[in-house]
C-alpha cells in the first residue's frame, strides 16, 4: 500500500469517527496541533521515524506530551497509529485530515504566486471571483516569487492556472526551437 492510500485511509477513518461522535471541530484542532508539531519540531519526527525507539517508549512520550491537551479520540488514534507502526505517516495523515475538514466546512484552499506583492483591492477581487466560482469560502495564501517575472500562478486545491510570464516565455522558446 502506498503512502497516500495509507494516509487517506487513516484520515478518513478518524474523520468519520469524529463526525459520528460530534467532536469534529475539536479533533480538527488537534490535527492542526499535530501537523504543526510535525512541521516545527524536527526531534518529534526523528523520534517517530526512529525504528530503534520501541513503540511502548513512543507511546509513553506521546502520552506525556499530548494527554490532557488533545481529545481522547485523538489520543486513541495516535496509539492506534503506533500499534500499527504507521507513525511515519503522521504528518501526511494530519494534512489529509485537515483537507477533509476544510472541504466539509466549505473552504477552498488557494495559493497565489506573483512576482510582486498585490494590493488589497486586487486581493479582494480574486477572492470574490473564486468565492463565486467555487461557491465556497476562500483560504488564500500568497507567495512572492520574482522568478515568474510577471503575471501569476493560481493554485486552487489541486488545479493550477499558470499565467506567469516565465511560463509563457518558456512555451514560446520551445515552439521556436521546434520550428
Amino acid at each position: 500500500m502506498n503512502l497516500s492510500k495509507i494516509s487517506v485511509r487513516y484520515s478518513k477513518a478518524l474523520f468519520l469517527t469524529s463526525q459520528e461522535k460530534n467532536v469534529l471541530k475539536r479533533v480538527n484542532d488537534d490535527m492542526l496541533l499535530l501537523y504543526n508539531t510535525c512541521l516545527d519540531i524536527e526531534e518529534f519526527n526523528k523520534l517517530l521515524e526512529n525504528p530503534i525507539v520501541s513503540s511502548s517508549t513512543k507511546r509513553k512520550i506521546i502520552e506525556s506530551v499530548f494527554s490532557g491537551n488533545v481529545h481522547e479520540i485523538t489520543l486513541s488514534f495516535l496509539y492506534l497509529i503506533l500499534k500499527n507502526n504507521r507513525e511515519v505517516f503522521l504528518e501526511d495523515i494530519t494534512r489529509v485530515f485537515l483537507d477533509l475538514y476544510r472541504k466539509k466546512m466549505g473552504f477552498v484552499s488557494v495559493l497565489l504566486t506573483t512576482a510582486i506583492s498585490i494590493d488589497d483591492d486586487l486581493r479582494k477581487k480574486i477572492i470574490e471571483i473564486i468565492n463565486t466560482t467555487y461557491k465556497a469560502d476562500v483560504e488564500m495564501t500568497e507567495s512572492v516569487n520574482e522568478n515568474i517575472l510577471g503575471g501569476f500562478k493560481l493554485q486552487i486545491e489541486d488545479k493550477l492556472l499558470d499565467a506567469s510570464v516565465s511560463t509563457s516565455l518558456n512555451k514560446l522558446k520551445r515552439e521556436l526551437l521546434i520550428k
